[in-house]
């Protein structure tokens, strides 16, 4: 079991911002990542999400961001830019690795950590976990799911408009990865779109370093009191973007209430009417891929992880980014720099026993 002083979790955003602070201050670590190229969750997104659709990509620590097409497919352009970072700073990355377990050394609850994965496992001082959510997809349990006889598939497995031309969608969801689906499915197909509660859309621009801010503030104050984050979209509100105004103008951005149940050839609708449909899509959204913390106990009964910054309260040898108030990307770069100044100090602290 090799012995490290701190594990990285993850190298998207979050994870190769922690990478870099870290092996600036001089702390030995090690970084893992669940997939075989660099890139995050950005290389799983589906073909026609263009880097012009994209709500904003913040540059990474100490390497500006190269122009972008607009036009280019954000699976390639985001991973090129990640692959060039690590390359740059000499950011050692471990890939494929998964994380399979972090528990206790030794049954000791104030010593050391260890990371079990599916390549070995390393015994370190603290972890920084920066999985985000792409492996969590979020699947309602709806009544009579089962007995549907068309398609149903979630977002991360959506890959081209092209499966759906000429056939009847629902589109469940209330997020962006939601209405610019609906936009593009609509062009070809017959679609509905049903969220739970009537979609609230900002007026005026999304300012990172205004709205931003007293939205990180909001989300902030939920963590600290341990209660369970949404995604910053449901703290925001929607914004009117290309794609959004698209659809309104076409008569699609239409939204209807959550149907009563599926049956096996459409959606009972809350009316009581049915709908036929030849698929459902469910834009329903991500939850933290995490369960390889289940050791720790983290999560409380109100199935939040109390936070303070981006350490656990409680815990100050686990540290969460991309997680809660630092889901965005300049929130990762940010969370990043945070957790490693934080376990800087920590390690420095803390005796090596």
């Amino acid at each position: 079991m090799e012995p490290v002083s701190v594990v990285v979790i993850g190298a998207g955003q979050a994870g190769l911002s922690a990478a870099y602070h870290l092996q600036r201050t001089g702390i030995d670590h090690v970084i893992i990542d669940a997939d075989r190229a660099p890139g995050g969750a950005w290389q799983h997104r589906w073909p026609s999400l263009s880097v012009a659709k994209l709500n904003g990509i913040f540059d990474l620590p100490g390497m500006p961001r190269q122009s972008m097409d607009p036009n280019a497919p954000a699976r390639n352009a985001v991973p090129r830019y990640f692959a060039a970072f690590e390359q740059r700073f000499d950011i050692r990355v471990c890939r494929p690795v998964r994380a399979l377990s972090v528990e206790y050394a030794d049954d000791d609850e104030t010593g050391d950590l260890v990371v079990r994965t599916d390549s070995g496992s390393w015994r370190t001082r603290a972890v920084i976990n920066a999985t985000g959510t792409w492996q969590n997809p979020l699947l309602p349990d709806y009544p009579g799911g089962e007995s549907f006889l068309g398609r149903q598939l979630h977002t991360r497995d959506y890959t081209s408009v092209d499966d759906f031309r000429g056939q009847r969608v629902a589109i469940v969801g209330g997020g962006i990865s939601a209405v610019q689906l609906l936009e593009e499915i609509s062009r070809v197909a017959d679609t509905r779109w049903y969220t739970r509660r009537e979609p609230v859309f900002m007026e005026g621009e999304f300012m990172p370093e205004t709205t931003g801010r007293d939205t990180i503030a909001k989300v902030t104050a939920d963590v600290e009191a341990g209660l369970p984050s949404g995604s910053i979209v449901s703290y925001t509100g929607l914004g009117w973007t290309s794609y959004a105004r698209a659809a309104h103008d076409r008569g699609v951005l239409v939204r209807r209430p959550m149907f009563q149940g599926i049956e096996p050839e459409g959606l009972r609708e809350a009316d009581g009417s049915l709908t036929r449909v030849d698929a459902i899509l469910w834009a329903t959204g991500f939850r933290a891929d995490i369960a390889h913390l289940a050791p720790l106990f983290l999560v409380n009964e109100l199935g939040g992880i109390a936070m303070r910054g981006t350490e656990v309260r409680g815990e100050p040898r686990v540290h969460l980014i991309g997680f809660g108030p630092s889901q965005s990307t300049v929130g990762a770069n940010r969370a990043g720099r945070a957790a490693a100044r934080s376990l800087g100090r920590y390690l420095a602290a803390t005796p090596v026993a």
